[in-house]
Formats: C-alpha cells, sequence, structure tokens
C-alpha cells in the first residue's frame, strides 16, 4: 500500500499502512471507543496480544491495517482491509471492513467518509466485487454513516464468542 493524503476541514492527514511503531496509538484509539473501553483497559500482558495480532495481520498479505495520521505524525484514525476470496456470487472476492476509528475531536470533517472511499478504491483495484462491513447494532449513528456511503443493511449478523 502506498500512503495517499486526504484533506479534510482545510487540514492535510496521510493514510497510509500501519506499521509495529503505531502499535500503542491503535490500541488508543480501540480503546477510546466507549463500547470498546471495558474490554481494552490496560492488563499486565500490556501490549503483548496486540504485538501478536498485529504480527499476523502485517505477515498476512490478505490484510490491510492503515493508519490516518496528521502532518506531525499524530495517529488520529485507522481500519482494517481483508480481502476474502469465496465461491458465493460466482467465485467473487469481497473486501471486509473491519474497526474503523476516527479520534472524536476530528469526527465531522470528512475523514471517515475519505477512509470508506478509498478503501472501496482499493478494494475495486484487488478485483473484489463486494465491500462489507459490520457495525454494533447499538451504533445508529455509525448506520446511518454508512447508509449515506451507499452500503445497504442487508444481512443479519451474528456472533459467538469463545
Amino acid at each position: 500500500m502506498h500512503s495517499m493524503t486526504l484533506e479534510a476541514g482545510g487540514t492535510t492527514f496521510t493514510l497510509r499502512r500501519a506499521q509495529r511503531g503505531d502499535l500503542a496509538a491503535l490500541v488508543a484509539l480501540i480503546a477510546a471507543d466507549s463500547l470498546r473501553a471495558a474490554e481494552e483497559t490496560a492488563s499486565a500482558d500490556g501490549l503483548e496480544p496486540y504485538e501478536r495480532a498485529f504480527a499476523a495481520i502485517d505477515a498476512d498479505a490478505a490484510q490491510t491495517l492503515t493508519v490516518l495520521e496528521t502532518a506531525d505524525g499524530r495517529v488520529v484514525g485507522t481500519m482494517q482491509l481483508t480481502l476474502i476470496p469465496g465461491l458465493a456470487r460466482r467465485g467473487a472476492m469481497r473486501v471486509q471492513i473491519e474497526a474503523v476509528r476516527v479520534s472524536e475531536e476530528l469526527r465531522g470533517l470528512g475523514l471517515g467518509s475519505a477512509m470508506i472511499e478509498w478503501a472501496i478504491g482499493r478494494a475495486r483495484e484487488d478485483g473484489a466485487a463486494l465491500v462489507q462491513l459490520t457495525s454494533d447494532a447499538r451504533r445508529a449513528d455509525a448506520h446511518r454513516f454508512y447508509e449515506r456511503l451507499g452500503f445497504a443493511a442487508s444481512h443479519v449478523g451474528f456472533k459467538l464468542f469463545l
């Protein structure tokens, strides 16, 4: 992935592939999410589980973990893309978008829209026929956001926590 610039609110941001050095900032973005705060609290093992996950993501060519940063290098957003081959839909390739986050103080500038639009373009370049994502049922604002971008609430998702 080559880095690219996004303009929002009169400011330039860079969207690029995440690096190991970004991990603490990425975890902080995830932990700032009110629905995930209890799950992401600091523990005795610190960043170790995140380091293992990052290593697996970074080593997998089907994964793209992105960082959105300010001109001074502050991490203010992230999302993960997963390229999924499948037999359904005549063997269509799809892209799953996960863990979309933008720092609370920068929401409303259009950064999330720019990130998702970039992800859709990237999916097209990768030959995907479909872009999909899930959103917690309690996130009404996020649902409106995705619908404004053309996503349809076409399926019901299920999870089984192990």
